[in-house]
């Protein structure tokens, strides 16, 4: 839901009811993740999408029956080999969706906090009994938290610190708990939603490239900084759609300023004296991505540079140089987005494989890890 949050929050404001359709599982290769959602309104208007097309008119006519009695209903669609273009997911898969009219409680303020970019979780019972269905709370990354999933008073402490833990990595997904809080008893199925500030991507090097990749990262969704220690080159009529411009040492930038486990680092410098110590020390921090540009010879003799300041093989391992995947891109253009595919690919799990003749999955089933493992979103 928090995926269409800046919208309904207008909704809100503006005293609109609404039901809300989220995707809360899936399976096999289905186009939206969990929290995907679509709403409509009490006029029919409806916003946002749960599987690209596949089944948004039946699910309309969810929220439509939702608004008119007031009850949460989980569906489940799937692929259907008797109509594959009947109500059911043509891609094979299957999704579970969850219909909740949204009447006060919890909702507003976590749409609040989605739309003005605000760090809350959204925990909401996707599964267990019927009066507990859609039951939410609002967690706060203090770990305090609004509302009240009722049954047992230890459920919604419990659940709060679940919640809480995948907020702070930022991740949505299902989780289990008991009913009465613990790990024992009748299971509940918890979709927790986590709203964070936009991962950071950090452009080394104010060159034309640069000004190509800024468009990209802003285009993925990342908070764009470009950093170069020349100001003749570092302004803002150079990189207008940069959210900021740093002028200063790459390295020493690096060190002062805040970066967590979302974080892409895209080292464009391809000059020893910039390269080195920034790799030095960005190699050593728990960072998402790390890139730099050059030529293989260019790799050689930086990795060469590299290990004679101290940087293991275990930390060069952890560098993407070349930066980019093999497009055959020339343009800067066609850089950036060899660059942006593979930070993708580095986030989903993908090969950078074509689909076409491959055997590999479609839709992958979480993000790596900043060593590079592959985390679960479940």
């Amino acid at each position: 839901m928090l995926d269409i949050a800046e919208e309904l929050h207008r909704w809100v404001e503006q005293g609109r009811t609404f039901a809300v359709a989220t995707v809360v599982a899936v399976g096999g290769s289905a186009p939206r993740q969990p929290g995907a959602a679509l709403a409509v309104d009490s006029e029919g208007t409806a916003i946002g999408s749960v599987s690209g097309g596949c089944v948004e008119g039946a699910v309309y006519d969810l929220c439509v029956q939702a608004l008119e009695d007031g009850k949460p209903v989980v569906e489940r669609f799937g692929y259907s080999d008797e109509d594959a273009f009947a109500v059911g997911l043509t891609c094979g898969g299957i999704i579970d969706i969850l219909v909740t009219p949204v009447r006060g409680g919890v909702f507003p303020a976590a749409l609040g906090a989605a739309a003005t970019g605000e760090a809350a979780a959204l925990a909401r019972i996707v599964g267990g009994p019927d009066e507990l269905m859609g039951q939410a709370l609002l967690v706060r990354p203090d770990g305090s938290y609004e509302g009240r999933l009722g049954g047992h008073p230890e459920l919604d402490r419990t659940a709060a610190a679940e919640a809480g833990a995948m907020l702070d990595a930022g991740r949505t997904g299902t989780v289990e708990i008991g009913e009465d809080g613990s790990r024992c008893g009748q299971p509940l199925t918890l979709l927790v939603e986590s709203s964070v500030p936009a991962p950071r991507m950090i452009v080394f090097g104010a060159i034309d490239f640069a000004a190509a990749l800024v468009r990209v990262g802003k285009f993925l969704g990342y908070h764009v900084t470009v950093c170069d220690a020349r100001p003749v080159f570092a302004t803002p009529a150079r990189f207008p759609e940069a959210d900021e411009i740093v002028v200063d040492w790459p390295h020493r930038y690096l060190e002062s300023t805040e970066v967590d486990g979302r974080t892409v680092l895209c080292v464009l410098t391809h000059d020893a004296k910039f390269d080195v110590p920034l790799l030095q020390a960005a190699l050593k921090l728990p960072v998402a991505y790390i890139g730099a540009m050059g030529s293989r010879r260019t790799h050689e003799d930086r990795n060469a540079r590299l290990r004679e300041v101290g940087v293991t093989d275990l930390e060069l391992a952890r560098l993407r140089s070349p930066i980019g995947l093999d497009l055959g891109a020339r343009t800067p253009e066609e850089t950036a987005l060899s660059i942006g595919a593979e930070i993708v690919a580095n986030r989903r799990g993908g090969s950078g494989l074509s689909l076409t003749g491959a055997h590999t999955p479609i839709h992958h089933d979480g993000p790596r890890e900043p060593d590079g493992r592959i985390g679960s979103v479940a």
